[in-house]
């Protein structure tokens, strides 16, 4: 079996896609000749990323938003046809994990916002797919709002919006990463004092203000740095093959 068989093998297993109502076509989108010798992560499956992977020798690539989406793929042209014809050329490998990745107790994204925030006590939030892919909890001790947000600034993005619609102490806060701006209609429902998220809408900044919720947006790129950061960790260790994260900085 191949190195690139193996290791897919347990990523599958890990995030058990299976379980997702998905969009995205989770798994190995792109397959090469079997070797998996570089790991390269990356939230995005752009060109840029491509390029900035092969330049760092990388032949599997693992990122959060891939290149297949539904039938996106059913006809291959413009950038589709680019981003297949550079990986094919140069045999590079791509995997791609949306849902199963946001939710993923160990690996997600929303496990590593909440670990970040010192959230205990968490459990389940925010529907996507199927299945909770966020989750709530409680910080240590409350704080007020400017403490709050200087927290997630810390830890996430320096410069987060903030709506500040909520009470002025805060200690509930829920987490999902991304575009799940809406899901502050659930924190609000719940009576949390605080949500965070990745990327604001209309939508969510009518919901927080009419729920009076905290809403904490640190942007999509930001919040979803996270999983594919530990999953590429994960197979460093187990595989004992070297990785790195390809930051593009990306201020969305």
């Amino acid at each position: 079996m191949s190195m690139l068989s193996r290791i897919v093998g347990w990523l599958d297993g890990e995030l058990d896609a299976a379980s997702f109502a998905d969009s995205s076509n989770n798994g190995l989108q792109v397959e090469n000749s079997g070797k998996a010798t570089r790991v390269c992560c990356g939230v995005d499956a752009t060109m840029e990323f491509f390029e900035a992977a092969a330049a760092r020798g990388g032949d599997l690539l693992v990122c959060h938003h891939g290149i297949s989406w539904g039938a996106s793929l059913a006809r291959i042209h413009g950038i589709d046809r680019k981003r297949l014809s550079f990986l094919l050329e140069r045999d590079i490998a791509l995997y791609a994990s949306h849902l199963p990745l946001d939710g993923h107790p160990r690996y997600g994204n929303n496990a590593a916002m909440a670990r970040l925030l010192g959230l205990k006590s968490v459990k389940p939030f925010g529907v996507h797919g199927g299945r909770a892919i966020g989750l709530a909890g409680l910080l240590p001790a409350a704080m007020d709002r400017a403490a709050f947000t200087r927290l997630v600034a810390r830890k996430m993005r320096p410069d987060p919006t903030v709506l500040g619609f909520g009470p002025e102490r805060i200690r509930s806060v829920a987490v999902v990463s991304g575009g799940a701006a809406g899901d502050v209609a659930d924190a609000g429902k719940l009576g949390l004092d605080a949500f965070v998220s990745g990327e604001i809408s209309l939508s969510g900044y009518n919901f927080a203000k009419e729920y009076g919720v905290n809403a904490v947006f640190a942007g999509h790129y930001a919040t979803e740095r996270f999983g594919v950061c530990e999953l590429g960790k994960a197979v460093s260790r187990k595989f004992r093959v070297p990785w790195e994260f390809i930051d593009l900085e990306i201020p969305w």
